[in-house]
């Protein structure tokens, strides 16, 4: 199976930047989204239909033009669930998950913090899907969630460590939570096959940064462990430019 996850800062935006026929040539089996920023209304669900992803599903924030996720499959999932339950992480549209015969994938989109009122809102959602998991595992066992985590894990997933040492996305409290997250029986898939540095997977509009590197590894497909052995393949994709972020791909057998 192959599964990739792509922030697309605004799906019909990225429509318009070619995102339908780069998703033909991509060619994923099943596709996660993070911040569509628009409900399915708005969207003619048709053109997803005929670039060969009949089964798609859609979770918009109750608030217009914000967050939401989706998910587009080539085959029908066993099951969907669309939030967590936990009201205020629903009201923004952020999780959703597509379970299939060998796998459950998740696209999650975790808030950034981008003043104090939502890093704290952050750091609390990330307390709480963490519980959320803890207890998902036990059903779910064969857990990716996939998505834009808003958080750099080490000095290795940013072009600037020692600046960005007080910027969300990089505080200690967000390090430690997603090494947690993964200690917790996760795998961060790309690591899993590449240590190498200045690869990124979000980059600033300003300063031409995306032409010059200087990005942020804040998407991840992480894979729960008992998928550890059908592990094939993590890239990043940075050459699909339909959004401030890139796509990233893993590849899982059947």
């Amino acid at each position: 199976m192959k599964i990739i996850s792509y922030n697309v800062n605004g799906i019909r935006a990225a429509i318009k930047k070619g995102f339908l026929e780069w998703l033909q040539s991509a060619n994923p089996d099943v596709i996660c989204l993070q911040e569509i920023k628009a409900n399915k209304e708005q969207i003619d669900l048709s053109v997803f239909e005929e670039a060969g992803y009949p089964y798609h599903y859609w979770y918009s924030a109750q608030k217009k033009g914000y967050s939401g996720v989706a998910i587009l499959s080539k085959t029908q999932p066993n099951n969907v669930t669309y939030g967590t339950g936990i009201d205020y992480m629903d009201f923004e549209g952020r999780n959703i998950r597509a379970d299939f015969d060998t796998c459950s994938v998740m696209s999650l989109y975790l808030p950034s913090g981008t003043n104090i009122e939502r890093l704290e809102h952050k750091l609390k959602y990330m307390d709480d899907f963490q519980t959320y998991i803890n207890a998902l595992k036990n059903e779910v066992p064969n857990l990716v969630v996939c998505g834009d985590y808003n958080i750099c894990h080490e000095a290795i997933d940013i072009h600037d460590p020692i600046r960005n040492a007080k910027v969300s996305g990089f505080l200690p409290v967000e390090r430690e939570w997603i090494g947690n997250f993964i200690d917790s029986g996760f795998i961060d898939s790309f690591r899993h096959f590449n240590k190498e540095p200045d690869n990124y997977s979000w980059w600033s509009y300003r300063a031409n940064a995306r032409n010059n590197n200087k990005g942020w590894r804040i998407d991840y497909n992480m894979v729960a462990k008992p998928l550890q052995e059908k592990l094939k393949r993590a890239v990043i994709l940075p050459e699909a430019k339909h959004s401030d972020h890139c796509p990233i791909l893993v590849e899982i057998e059947d």
